[in-house]
């Protein structure tokens, strides 16, 4: 599952740290979700959504992954 978190926080100028901080989740944790090394849970998915003002299918992109 790939996603749009890395461009979207950088355009919102946060830091994994502080995207971090308003998910209640490690910096490590964005950093491997970013680099599509790990997939949020359903609840992680909508707090990540929420805090950077889109919705969790825009944030989200379904397909194959690139192993």
């Amino acid at each position: 599952m790939q996603n749009v978190i890395n461009s979207t926080r950088k355009q919102q100028k946060l830091s994994q740290a502080e995207l971090a901080a308003k998910t209640g989740v490690t910096r490590q944790t964005i950093n491997a979700i970013e680099n599509d090394k790990y997939d949020p849970s359903l609840d992680l998915a909508f707090k990540l959504a929420d805090v950077l003002g889109l919705r969790v299918d825009q944030l989200f992109l379904w397909g194959n992954r690139h192993d």
